[in-house]
């Protein structure tokens, strides 16, 4: 048999190369909807209608220049349109084996060569606008940007799923080559569903939820903000003279006048959890979270539609939330971090965060047990904090406690002292209980910590998506002779309870951080 020349395999390499390199130049360019352009001038008038309905509304006053005033609106619309329409023009993508090519730009032009392994989520987002004209915006987001690696406003919703399963075949493509830890846990199955929230779920989220309050609370500052300083003043002494007059009137006992506040109470109580409800069903009516070719999809919305998905491997860490209101129906949230941060001073929550918004225990143990086979889940042996962790909790607030009821006494009296003071019982209950949840477990797969007691977390990730570990001690900590482990990894947001092992005694500190060092060391990052 004729040896084999030692160049073979690299010149069939380099023949592959440049086969695909040809199929991909043979792609033809494509172009955005013919419609695209009104949604890129939706967008900018966002921006802009601010400025133009002030320029029109107080350039319209008569005065120098008021004819102008008017005009220069329509002027700005204008310039909008021309620039929709010249972006329309100017913007072509080629879906290629590898990689996605964008060019655009008319005077200053730009092309843009993205590998497909490089996108860690793609949104796909439907307005009822949208929705009408039968397109889509995708945006492909990668590691850590603080803004998409390409926003595509618009295209045709078929095409932009095809976009969609291009990237799953190349996310399928690097799993097979070894990416996944856990190829033979892969399902076979296409779009196999992993959780949905039926009409029930999502009014028990609803009821768990504060969205209503966050409305209220933003339109009431908006209103603050946008109407005159004394306005708002003044519509709500109005509305409390005619509230406490019209009480006066009655006549009331002091028994019947304080159950009518309290009913009052109830009442604005029922109004916020209800409209809590409503947005919970703008925000999740028919969610849907399957898994397809290695990749997590979601669905979600009622009248604008969005559907994100993300690697399973791309997932870094994992919180479980449950609230007081949780635990009385039973449920719990999950959510992951993923290495695609939301984008800089937008935070529409497009990408991928809740796997479960609302689910039961059981259910969201099953789901992180398929997602991390490999892993022991719920943990089996937790390890609680170092003695003494409930005094360190309790007197922080004990000392300020007592400075603020010393204050308040000197102010107003001895009453309000003594008052004040009862609250310390409680604070000192309080750190008790917290104390008592503190714990953390760390195995050959995962670290895990928990904590908190009237709302209660937990909070893990495997020890592959570690990047860095630190060891600090505060002063506090030399006193008691504890020290805290610090664990980042990637996507990591300042909304989710930090990674990090509290309380620990120094030398226990010490060796796990020599344990996690070592282990890393010794395996290979993967996010």
């Amino acid at each position: 048999m004729a040896a084999r020349p030692a160049g073979a395999p690299a010149r069939r390499g380099r023949r592959r190369a440049v086969s695909q390199a040809q199929a991909d130049i043979a792609t033809p360019d494509r172009r955005l909807h013919p419609w695209s352009w009104l949604f890129v001038l939706i967008q900018q008038l966002k921006q802009f209608v601010l400025p133009l309905a002030a320029l029109l509304f107080f350039g319209s006053r008569r005065g120098p220049g008021g004819d102008w005033a008017l005009i220069g609106p329509l002027i700005g619309v204008g310039v909008l349109v021309l620039i929709s329409v010249l972006r329309y023009f100017t913007y072509r993508y080629r879906i290629g084996r590898d990689s996605l090519t964008i060019r655009e730009g008319w005077l200053h032009r730009s092309l843009r060569e993205i590998p497909f392994a490089r996108i860690h989520n793609v949104g796909l987002h439907q307005s009822l606008l949208h929705r009408l004209f039968g397109v889509a915006e995708v945006r492909l987001e990668s590691a850590g940007g603080q803004k998409p690696e390409a926003e595509m406003r618009v295209l045709r919703l078929d095409e932009a799923l095809a976009l969609e399963a291009s990237v799953r075949r190349q996310s399928r493509a690097g799993t097979v080559a070894g990416d996944d830890p856990h190829p033979a846990a892969q399902p076979a199955a296409q779009g196999h569903t992993l959780l949905s929230l039926s009409a029930a779920e999502i009014i028990r989220l609803g009821l768990v939820s504060n969205r209503g309050m966050i409305v209220f609370a933003a339109a009431f500052g908006a209103a603050w903000q946008f109407f005159p300083d004394d306005w708002m003043a003044h519509l709500v002494e109005r509305f409390g003279r005619q509230l406490f007059g019209y009480a006066s009137h009655l006549q009331l006992s002091l028994v019947v006048a304080a159950t009518a506040a309290l009913l009052l109470l109830l009442l604005a109580l029922a109004l916020l959890r209800l409209l809590s409800v409503l947005l919970a069903f703008l925000q999740y009516h028919g969610f849907r979270l399957s898994e397809s070719q290695h990749r997590l999809t979601v669905e979600r919305g009622l009248l604008t539609r969005l559907r994100t998905s993300v690697a399973r491997r791309r997932i870094q860490a994992w919180s479980l939330y449950e609230g007081f209101l949780h635990r009385r129906f039973k449920r719990r949230n999950l959510r992951i971090d993923t290495a695609v941060a939301e984008m800089q001073g937008q935070g529409d929550g497009r990408a991928l965060k809740e796997l479960a918004p609302i689910a039961s225990p059981d259910a969201c143990d099953a789901l992180v047990r398929h997602l991390l086979p490999q892993a022991q889940w719920p943990c089996a042996n937790w390890l609680p904090a170092a003695r003494g962790t409930a005094w360190r909790l309790f007197l922080p607030g004990a000392v300020f406690w007592l400075l603020l009821a010393s204050a308040l006494a000197i102010a107003f009296g001895q009453p309000l002292f003594l008052l004040l003071l009862l609250w310390l019982p409680w604070s000192a209950w309080s750190a008790r209980q917290q104390a008592r949840r503190i714990g953390y477990s760390v195995d050959e797969q995962l670290v895990a910590v928990r904590g908190g007691w009237w709302s209660r977390w937990w909070r893990f990730a495997e020890i592959d998506k570690l990047q860095a570990l630190r060891l600090s001690r505060s002063p506090l900590d030399r006193r008691f002779g504890t020290a805290s482990l610090w664990l980042d990894t990637a996507g990591a947001t300042g909304l989710a309870p930090p990674l990090r092992i509290r309380y620990v005694p120094q030398a226990q500190a010490h060796e796990l951080y020599r344990q996690l060092g070592q282990a890393l060391g010794r395996r290979r990052l993967r996010w």
